[in-house]
């Protein structure tokens, strides 16, 4: 078992269901050894940049935008990423309180600081949805449209474009310099981002001393990476056919998921490991949203949380 790390990198986003706070549990749970990683269903990355691989590193998402950033971002020199997002909050009136403090701007909460951003925030929303093509200005114009919206979430509507409202918050020196080591992780790491249905990935070259990684949607949970039908029972089943094959083949997995949610239980899922309990391995993490003193009495709340082995990390 892989030694805990004291520090794991953060991803540039604060991405839903983004796995860094469990990174301290998951990560010892990966071989040892890993030739090719492949992180299926990447989001922010989180896994993928805090990962071993002496051969390289896949990462693999549907959401567009956020690959196409992924790869502006490993190939435009730092400097010019920065030039780029503090043009645009300039030429937009965005506030910029790493540069001139809260007082500039009237505002000492976020609150205020929202108040004075929204309607600077949705001109540039309509500036980036009306985009004729894409483009690495538009890239960062994305990133920037993360930044300053609410909670920093990510979501289109079924036109395409980015609806997210204004939120609380402005390109301040933790997101910065949060940015500044994702940018150096990616280039120095041999990370290749890749846009595509994990439906369509070519599997067929992964072999013996290689690892995947699945993060998929939850199927019982909402989210806004899980809106519009975004991940349906269809989906969860493709999926777990892939892990098996991927198994047949000698290929190590691990898959992150929830087996029951505010009282849901996702049977797919459960059914699958019970099938196979003589070959996969249900790790439980230590991740409720309870107090575990109260466990019981809020039983409705309760997240079991999972990642689920074809292997015996112990």
């Amino acid at each position: 078992m892989m030694g805990q790390k004291e520090r794991y990198y953060k991803s540039c986003f604060n991405y839903t269901g983004g796995k860094h706070k469990l990174l301290k549990q998951i990560e010892p749970l990966f071989p040892k050894h890993i030739d090719h990683f492949v992180d299926l269903f990447c989001g922010g990355a989180n896994v993928a940049i805090n990962a071993n691989a002496k051969s390289g590193t896949m990462c693999i998402d549907n959401q567009k935008e956020v690959i196409r950033l992924y790869n502006t971002l490993k190939e435009m020199p730092i400097n010019e990423v920065f030039e780029t997002i503090d043009s645009t909050i300039q030429r937009f009136g965005l506030s910029n309180t790493f540069r001139f403090g809260y007082e500039k701007y009237n505002c000492m909460s976020g609150i205020r600081l929202s108040e004075y951003n929204k309607e600077k925030y949705l001109e540039l929303r309509e500036f980036y949805n009306k985009r004729q093509e894409d483009s690495p200005f538009f890239d960062i114009v994305f990133y920037v449209l993360t930044v300053f919206g609410f909670n920093n979430q990510i979501r289109f509507n079924k036109k395409g474009q980015y609806n997210i409202p204004v939120g609380k918050r402005d390109f301040n020196e933790n997101i910065r310099t949060k940015l500044e080591d994702f940018i150096q992780i990616i280039k120095d790491k041999s990370i290749e981002f890749n846009g595509i249905d994990f439906r369509d990935v070519e599997t067929s070259h992964l072999v013996e001393g290689d690892f995947l990684y699945a993060d998929p949607p939850y199927l019982i949970s909402t989210a806004t990476y899980n809106e519009q039908n975004g991940w349906t029972e269809k989906e969860e089943k493709d999926l777990l056919c892939l892990l098996d094959k991927l198994h047949q083949r000698g290929v190590k997995f691990a898959l992150s998921n929830v087996l029951e949610h505010k009282g849901m239980e996702n049977t797919i899922l459960i059914n699958w490991a019970d099938e196979h309990k003589d070959t996969y391995f249900v790790n439980h993490l230590d991740y409720n949203y309870t107090n575990s003193n109260y466990q019981i009495k809020q039983k409705k709340t309760k997240t079991s949380e999972v990642l689920i082995t074809n292997y015996n990390p112990f």
